[in-house]
Parts: C-alpha cells; structure tokens; sequence
C-alpha cells in the first residue's frame, strides 16, 4: 500500500455535515476539511487504519433522457415514453477523487441516510469505486441518530449493502422522471403553456392535486341545511352555567318554535338525573414521519419546512433519522438515558423529573414497521441559544412528544346533567380534570374543564336566559396541509419521504394557495377537470398506490426494478392514447382557465368593454392591461415582488378592482389604482422615507465635506514632517563639474 502497508479506509457520507460529525466522533477529536480539487475529505486515523471521509451532496448521479429527447417540439412523446434512461455523473469533482482514491484503498465503508434514498445515493458512489478497483471489500453501516453511541455501535456491525434497496429508490426516479416529462410536455404543449409557466403534472402530484380540487368542488355544491338550537342559561349557587335541548338540532322550525314557546319563560327547571364517569385521555403515540409533520403544519410550519428543519436537528445530532413508519420504540432504547439527557435543557428539567419519579415508564405505542427506523425522538440534549428559532420549535415538539408518550395518561371527570324546564327536557355536560398526565407536557393538545355547581336529582335550578338560535350547516373544512398529509398516507400517494416535496411542489407551480386551509385555483380546476373528462386515470389513487406496492417488492427483493419499470411505462402509454384523443378538449378546458385566472375584472375606462387582464410587458414587468388593447390602452402597475391573485371584490374607496399580493414575509390587498384614496397613507410613508433618506444622504456629504475641509487645515497648520527616506529619495541639486571632468568630456568629442 501507499501508505506504508497501512490499510486504507473511505467512508462515504451523503451530506458534508454528517461526513464532520462522523469524522469526529470516529476520531473522537476534532478533523480538519480538507480540499483535492473542491472535493472535500476529512483524514484521520481509526483502529489503526488510515481513513478518509468523503462526504457527498445528496445524489452525484443525475437521471435523465439522451439529449437528443430534450427538445419539446421536436419529440414524439410515445418515443419518450419508451426511451432508454441515462445515470449522467453531475458532482466531478467528488467523482473524478472517488476514482482517485479507489485503487489506493483496501475498503469502502457506505455510510450514507439508512433509508432506499440513502443506500441509492451510497450505491452511485460505490459504482465509481468500483470502476477504479473491482477486488475493493464493499461494508455499509446503518445508523438511526448520529451520535457518539449510535455511530460507534453502527461501525462495529457493519453489514452488507443492500441494493434491492438502492434499485427500489432508482425505480421510483426512473417512474417519475418518465410519467413526468409526458405528462407535462403534453398538457403543456396542447394549452400552448411553454417556458417557465409550463404546466406540471406527475404520477403523485395529479392523484395528490385532484382530492384538494374534489374537496373544493363538494364546498361549491354544497346547499346549507337550516337547524334551530335552544339554549338556556341556567344559575344555582350564584354560578352560572349552560344547558342545550336534549333534541341538540331541530330541522324543522315549527318544532323549535314550539319547543320554544314552552321554556321562553320559564324561571325555574328541575334537575332529573346526574351522571358522573372518569375518563381516560390515551397518551399519543410515538412520532412517524407523517404523525410529524401533520403536528408540525399545526404550529406553523409548512410540511417541507418543517422536513428540512428535523433533517438539519438530525445533522446535527439532536434528534433520531426523521424518515420512518415505525411508533413503536425498539427494546433496546433506554427511556430513562434519554430523560436523564433531555433533564440538561433548563426548560425540560422539572418535566422529566417528574417523568422520572414514576413508579414504571411504560411508553405508549403504535404499529411497528420492520426493517424501518425507530419513531423519532430526542437523542440528545440542546442548547436553545444555539438553535436557531425554527429548530427550536421542531426540537421542542420532538422532545414534549418523546416525553408525553412515556408520561401517564390523563384523566377528567365527565359529568351529565338531564334538566327539565317546563316538561321540555335540557341537558349540561361539565368536565373536570382530575389527573393532567401527559396533557402537562404536550400543551399542543388542549384540555379544557366546563365546570358545573354541584347537582343532585331534584334541585331547583334558575333560568336567567332562553335563547332561539337560528344556524345553517357549514360546507365541509378546506383540506389543511396536516389532513392532506394523512389522506395521502391512506391513499398511498407518495412516501413518507416524498409527500412532504409534492405538497411544496403544488405550491411552487401555484396550483393552490394557503397553508392552514388549501385552495385550489381555476388552473387546477381546469387540469384536473380535463385529466378526468379524458379517463382520469393519471389523477386516481389507485394506479400510484399500485406502482408503490410494485416498487415495495422491489426492495423486498421479489421484482426486479427493470420490470416494475416497464409495467409503468405500459401504464403510461394506455393514460397517453387517453389523454391524445381529447386533445382538443384538454386545450380548450384549459386555455379557458389560464385567461380566467388572469382577469382582475372589467375594464375600468368608460364605454370599454373589454376586461383587465395580468400581463408582461417586453421587460417582463407585470401590469394590468385591457384585453381590447390596442383600441384601448387603459392599464395599471402591478408589484413586481410575490404572487398576485386576483380577487372577486372592488375597492371601497374608488370602485377600482382589488388584487392580492402574497410575498414571502407578508400578504395584503390592494386597489389597482395608485391615485386611489387607500393609498394616500402608503404614499405618505413613501415621502416621510424619501425624504429621511435624501436628509441622511445630505447628512453624509456635509459630513464628508467637514472632514475633507478639517483635514486641509489641518495639513496648513501642522505640514507633515517627511521621513528619512523620502528626504533621501528627493532630487539633490547638481554638483559643479572640475576642471578635469571637464576636460575630459571634450576629449570624447574629438574625432578618431
């Protein structure tokens, strides 16, 4: 060997933060990067073997067509259906080192995310590996957390690589890549959508986007159904307290009237009957990836957001691997360790005291999934100052759910009170909290206690209050990113590693708006409506969550990827003769939606009937413009910064149409017209800030030109002395020339 018959060890990690922590704790001291040609490395010694950590940036391999299908106009899409895929290397620096280091090494240890993603990236760098030494003894280490115990252990056990895995992963890029480019290039050619407002459509994308559109289309035709409700307001002991007609909703008016005229004055009713029962509230389970994410979008997060902020704690070597189906926690995990670790955060120490002083720590669980993660949960204790806001918020609600689900269940009393008033029976229903348990330490579920005055059968109780309440049936609840997450779960759209990135990604091509309720707009109105007149199979569940069981087999090592593969390209290519014969159709739908979507309302100039429409100018500004342009020329400014969507109102103060503007940091509404009166407090912000901006730049200069000034004066009075050197360097006055210089110089001017 190179290095001196000493054994040469590459470990490789997927991301530059997990290769220095690795280092680190392999070396058990602190490892210097190192650059050979912008690749980075960390060396060091470890069981007497020299080893070299190369982390990786995620996939270093591409999947993509030939070149020859990039061209939209030009390509047949059943040809690209059936086209062959390339694996294109993008990181060279990291690849042309791999190969560098390959033939001088005796053992590649894979050390990436112990997930299918994870063993394919593992596998794209061990494939370069083994280009440049074939004979290289090939280990992998699974790890769950990246922390001192966890790596060491990984380390010292290690196993094979599993490459059933790796091709289940590769099956899933090549799937979508595949069903992707079709389906987009074909809707976006037939709409005339080209460019960076093309359309996208996917295998799980389409299935996710049609049941937020389904939803919305209930909500549309929804009829609102008329109920009554009687309510009372009933007093004993000097508390007050509420009770309902034992009916709950009347349907029908006269029988609420009726009901009504019988209890309207009423002072007094009787107390029948009391039921008390405790309850018991069932602690949560343990964090999955879904169960994650759907708390975390309750507490603001966007799902995607929420995924990379556990990915960077999980970096970090705070929390568990955040990919996993598992809600149960292994046998080997040592609850007491954990709590004793999470004790060193200041705002956790009295809970888990508390946790710890119980007589037994028996965690709560759910249904286990093999060969997967353990739930997520805290593995190590964190300073909130050096977290920034966002990781603390994660880190908090990992570590309150780690603590909740070992804590005791909670317990309230129910209690039931029937009231009769004038024949007329009512009911009260109080709760009282007897024992908090977990609700202590998740305060992202609420418990709330109704408290009654103590009731006994036969008590006189006063009636202060009759009410008649007139309601109508609400339209059922938008989906919110948490219920959509769930429903994407149940239908098998997705992964417990995707979803996250299809929701961002409807988001990004601005087919729906809103994070705590989802709305779709007229655009994904139209695709989906136009998908589904066409045969719908790309916007069905069922078709997806096939491929995903397929794809399962894969990696179970009961299909073959290339297989799995071809299965869908059948799939596809049956969903394309679909889609071509309502060709003209889906153009139509959809070209119809696009002008819709774009109309901000009519044209304001008087006499025009045309409508304002969102358009760009030459320089690609936004503004609004008539759609009888050039015979009318009316048009008004737009923000050049966030998202615009129109709006169905007019402004208060001018009658102008109103639009929405969403940034990244705020959202509000304006009128189009900038000489409308709602402006007027904008424009004067505007002014008081020009003005404070010329009086600080006006500042400046006399600022400036004082010091100039100082300075020249300063120089009169006090010139600066020079320095020997300068003294040196000036110019001396010649010397006179002697005679006999002289002389000389003549006698060179003589001729020869």
């Amino acid at each position: 060997m190179v290095l001196g018959g000493i054994s040469v060890i590459i470990v490789i990690t997927e991301k530059a933060v997990a290769g220095q922590r690795i280092a680190e704790i392999l070396a058990k001291k602190n490892v210097p990067t190192k650059f050979a040609d912008k690749a980075p490395y960390m060396q060091f010694q470890w069981n007497e073997n020299e080893c070299f950590v190369i982390p990786l940036r995620g996939h270093i391999v591409e999947v993509d067509f030939p070149q020859r299908y990039s061209y939209w106009l030009g390509t047949d899409l059943k040809q690209l259906t059936n086209a062959e895929i390339e694996y294109i290397g993008k990181e060279k620096q990291i690849i042309s080192f791999l190969k560098k280091m390959a033939p001088e090494a005796d053992e590649v240890i894979i050390a990436t995310d112990a997930d299918r993603e994870g063993e394919s990236i593992g596998v794209e760098a061990l494939n370069f590996v083994k280009e440049a030494n074939p004979k290289i003894k090939i280990k992998r280490a699974y790890f769950s957390a990246i922390t001192p115990k966890d790596i060491n252990e990984s380390f010292q056990s290690l196993r094979p690589v599993d490459y059933n895995f790796a091709d289940s992963a590769d099956s899933r890029r090549e799937i979508d890549l595949i069903w992707g480019a079709v389906l987009t290039r074909f809707l976006s050619l037939v709409s005339g959508r080209m460019g960076k407002d093309f359309l996208s459509v996917g295998r799980v994308q389409s299935p996710t986007l049609a049941i937020i559109v389904d939803r919305e289309k209930e909500r549309l035709a929804f009829v609102p159904t008329p109920y009554f409700e009687l309510k009372a307001l009933c007093e004993k002991d000097k508390k007050d307290f509420e009770a309902e007609h034992k009916k709950g909703r009347f349907l029908k008016k006269e029988e609420a009237e009726k009901a009504f005229e019988n209890v309207k004055n009423a002072k007094q009713g009787k107390v029948l009957k009391v039921d008390k029962k405790k309850k018991t509230i069932e602690k949560p389970i343990p964090f999955n990836t879904t169960l994650f994410l759907r708390e975390a979008t309750t507490i603001g997060f966007s799902a995607s957001m929420a995924m990379s902020t556990a990915e960077s704690l999980y970096l970090g070597g705070f929390i568990s691997y955040p990919r996993t189906d598992n809600t149960v926690y292994p046998a080997t995990l040592n609850l007491k360790e954990t709590l004793l670790e999470l004790k060193k955060v200041p705002d956790f120490y009295k809970l888990c005291e508390k946790i710890l002083a119980q007589k037994e720590i028996i965690p709560s669980s759910g249904k286990e999934a093999t060969k997967d993660h353990p739930p997520i949960y805290p593995v190590a204790f964190a300073e909130k100052s050096r977290l920034s806001p966002q990781q603390w918020k994660i880190y908090e609600l990992v570590a309150r759910r780690f603590m909740a689900t070992v804590s005791e269940e909670a317990e309230t009393e129910n209690i039931i009170a029937e009231i009769e008033i004038n024949l007329e029976p009512f009911i009260a229903r109080g709760q009282t909290i007897l024992k908090m348990g977990w609700k202590e330490f998740y305060p992202y579920s609420k418990i709330s206690e109704i408290i009654l005055p103590e009731l006994q059968s036969g008590d006189i109780v006063n009636i202060k209050k009759m009410d008649f309440l007139s309601k109508e049936t609400q339209p059922p609840a938008r989906y919110s990113q948490s219920t959509l997450l769930k429903l994407m779960e149940e239908n098998k759209l997705g992964t417990k590693s995707t979803r996250a990135e299809i929701i961002a990604k409807l988001y990004a091509r601005k087919y729906i708006a809103g994070n705590q309720s989802i709305i779709p707009n007229k655009i994904a109105f139209a695709v989906i409506d136009s998908l589904e007149k066409s045969g719908g199979t790309v916007t069905k569940p069922k078709m997806t969550s096939e491929l995903e069981e397929e794809m399962d087999m894969i990696a179970a090592g009961n299909k073959k990827k290339m297989e799995v593969v071809e299965d869908s390209r059948k799939l596809l290519m049956i969903a394309l003769e679909e889609l071509s014969l309502h060709k003209t159709l889906i153009a139509q739908e959809i070209r119809k939606a696009l002008l819709f979507d774009s109309i901000v309302g009519n044209c304001t100039r008087e006499g025009c009937t045309g409508q304002l429409l969102i358009r760009h100018g030459k320089t690609g500004k936004r503004f609004l413009g008539c759609s009888s342009y050039p015979n009318c020329t009316q048009s008004y400014p737009l923000p050049q910064k966030g998202k615009i969507y129109t709006l169905d109102k007019k402004c208060p103060e001018c009658g102008k149409p109103m639009v929405k503007v969403q940034g990244t940091r705020a959202h509000f509404e304006i009128c189009v017209d900038m000489d409308c009166k709602s402006k007027d407090a904008w424009k004067k912000r505007q002014e008081e800030k020009a003005v404070a901006k010329a009086n600080e730049e006006k500042a400046k200069e006399t600022e400036h030109e004082e010091s100039k000034k100082a300075k020249e004066e300063s120089k009169e009075k006090n010139p600066k002395e020079k320095t020997p050197k300068e003294i040196l360097s000036e110019k001396k006055p010649a010397k006179e020339k002697t005679a006999k210089e002289l002389q000389k110089k003549d006698s060179l001017k003589k001729p020869l």
